[in-house]
């Protein structure tokens, strides 16, 4: 059964090749919109379902997994910033405060027809970093594409204090849903999901207590 990816992010590539299964990557033809009067989780799931779901129904034999990834703050979702001024905005109301991390995932195919879905939520803790942090993250470019402007396997990492959670599913794609999703299709994982979580091998990883 051919594994599909929906999703050009590198970010998620690495992450579900370490499941060591075979998948292709195609990108989904769906533009993320957000909803009025949705909460950030019924958002990402809508999201994950609709980029599956794009990809499912012109491939109707193959498995689609679609996964999408938002930040909640005071009951509101931040995604990615628009430019540079809106993810110093993002990083600014961030800067020494709680916030909870949305990653859905969404295994879709049409013939024969299967859905599934799951969602992982994280809780970060921010450093009370100052504007000239900001700035200078800003400089490296790297909080573009992120949701919430900033990556925690990257330079990112620098301005969170603590999290509670999957720490994948920060990073964009939560392994052990995954795996568990895909082994309920039929698919399951030839490596040792507890052994992967156990290693840590991705950026970052091993600096976060947390699993």
């Amino acid at each position: 059964m051919q594994l599909i990816l929906a999703s050009t992010s590198p970010r998620r590539r690495e992450l579900l090749a370490l499941l060591g299964i075979a998948f292709e990557i195609v990108a989904p033809d769906f533009e993320e919109v957000p909803q009025s009067g949705w909460s950030p989780r019924l958002q990402v799931e809508h999201f994950a379902r609709e980029k599956a779901r794009s990809i499912a129904i012109v491939r109707p034999a193959s498995l689609v997994l679609g996964s999408d990834t938002v930040i909640e703050l005071d009951g509101q979702m931040l995604g990615k910033p628009a430019d540079l001024a809106d993810a110093r905005a993002m990083l600014t109301r961030l800067a020494g405060r709680t916030h909870h991390v949305h990653s859905a995932v969404v295994l879709s195919r049409q013939i024969p027809h299967h859905e599934a879905v799951a969602t992982e939520t994280a809780t970060v803790q921010m450093k009370a970093y100052d504007e000239a942090a900001i700035e200078r993250y800003l400089m490296t470019q790297e909080p573009m594409g992120k949701a919430g402007a900033y990556s925690i396997q990257g330079e990112g990492g620098e301005f969170i204090e603590t999290i509670s959670g999957d720490f994948l599913g920060i990073v964009g794609l939560p392994l052990r849903r995954v795996a568990t999703l895909l082994a309920g299709a039929g698919v399951p994982a030839p490596v040792d999901i507890d052994a992967l979580y156990h290693d840590k091998p991705y950026p970052n990883w091993a600096r976060f207590a947390h699993d």
